[in-house]
């Protein structure tokens, strides 16, 4: 018996460790991924077996682009990848998008047993890119907005003390605030933490139902305040957020009708928890009264660009890959995007985080990440609240990487303010 099972696992263990990992890996023919208009971008494409090249493998790609221009075509993998030209005249990305089939025709499937896949890109004078004009009374609805906040009392509604660590004290804490819904999200710091001695960092969220975190590990040397996007109950179990997710907060943001008034746009009530939590960070006695920092990817990136923009005393923001970046300019000015993103109206002007960073500090600093295969976030909306931030900045481009995958050995290019 014990020799069967020997057997059995030696045969198992060879077939493991035999098992095919492919994946597409690419990369383009510069040190930078700005290029000139119309000079030609080279991308070389490997079809690889764990780090090992596969040759006589075809691979089919489509490039697309902010000028409009579909083209396809397909070549036979080697050893040394295939080349594969690609050219834009204006300023804008190009994206290119490959995938790789076995000799029977079919799709090669990867380790997550979906199909492969390289989706990457490069731009032209990313610096000129410009979004749609904002609406004119942008300042006023905001000051608005700042002023129906100020007639609501910061009350701690709820700070009960959670679990954290041996050196890290949590509290669930909710917070009162206009609009419906309350700040709800975990507050940590470090225990015995003197007076006057830590920084301070709030964060948000990506898209979903979702309780806040914990981030005891944002904690170890400053107050890290994680805030839910709803104003919802945390650490409640799954059910009770998929729920809610099926029921009063399905497709929120979504909505075209409540999307074409700017005062029933989802994010409106979503900013001012975001300016409440910043506020409440800073009445704790163990804030230091100097550092400040919002932080957040994706529709935490929307959340923590828009909160700069609305609070002077931010003075670092980090944003990965933000959500809803030139909404309306994307449309207006026809550059590529993606599947699945906020439908623009006129009136989101007034929530476009490209708007919000232009009143940012101009000493407060950014760090920013984009994706060049991410078309949830387009790396030109990204590129745009770059560009816009009148402090001093820095853009992390990430080659093969989209809204939800990045590609192993991604090569990454980090691009200071004076490109």
């Amino acid at each position: 018996m014990e020799k069967n099972i020997g057997i059995l696992f030696s045969i198992f263990f060879v077939t493991f460790s035999f098992a095919a990992e492919f994946s597409l890996w690419g990369t383009h023919n510069q040190a930078s991924p700005i290029y000139k208009p119309g000079e030609p971008i080279i991308f070389t494409i490997q079809l690889l077996d764990g780090e090992q090249p596969v040759s006589n493998k075809k691979l089919v790609w489509t490039r697309t682009g902010d000028d409009g221009i579909t083209t396809k075509g397909e070549g036979i993998s080697s050893t040394n990848g295939i080349d594969i030209t690609a050219s834009i005249d204006i300023p804008g990305f190009v994206r290119l998008y490959v995938t790789a089939f076995d000799d029977n025709g079919k799709k090669i499937i990867g380790l997550n047993d979906k199909p492969i896949f390289f989706d990457g890109g490069a731009c032209v004078e990313p610096n000129k890119l410009q979004g749609a004009p904002e609406p004119k009374d942008f300042d006023k609805f905001w000051a608005q907005q700042k002023a129906i906040l100020a007639e609501t009392p910061m009350e701690v509604l709820e700070m009960v003390e959670v679990e954290g660590t041996d050196s890290i004290k949590v509290f669930d804490v909710k917070i009162s605030c206009a609009g419906k819904m309350p700040v709800s999200g975990y507050l940590a710091m470090p225990k015995n933490a003197k007076s006057g001695s830590l920084g301070a960092e709030v964060s948000f969220n990506g898209y979903g139902v979702k309780g806040a975190s914990k981030n005891t590990w944002a904690a170890k040397n400053r107050i890290s305040f994680n805030i839910n996007a709803h104003g919802i109950e945390n650490g409640k179990p799954a059910e009770f957020y998929k729920e809610l997710s099926k029921s009063k907060l399905s497709g929120y943001g979504l909505n075209i009708a409540k999307n074409s008034n700017h005062e029933t746009v989802y994010f409106k009530d979503m900013f001012l928890r975001a300016m409440r939590a910043l506020e409440f960070v800073k009445s704790l006695p163990e804030w230091n009264g100097k550092e400040l920092r919002s932080v957040g990817g994706s529709q935490g990136g929307l959340q923590c660009l828009a909160a700069t923009g609305l609070d002077q005393d931010v003075t670092y923001c980090s944003a990965w890959s933000p959500w809803c970046c030139d909404m309306v300019g994307r449309v207006e000015y026809k550059r590529l995007v993606g599947g699945w993103y906020v439908k623009p109206t006129p009136v989101m002007g007034y929530y476009d985080p490209v708007n919000f960073v232009k009143r940012a500090n101009p000493k407060c600093e950014l760090k920013i990440i984009a994706n060049l295969g991410d078309y949830v976030c387009p790396p030109s909306g990204v590129w745009i609240a770059f560009n816009n931030f009148p402090g001093p900045k820095t853009i992390v481009v990430k080659q093969g990487c989209e809204h939800g995958y990045s590609m192993k050995n991604a090569p990454t290019f980090t691009i200071k303010e004076n490109y």
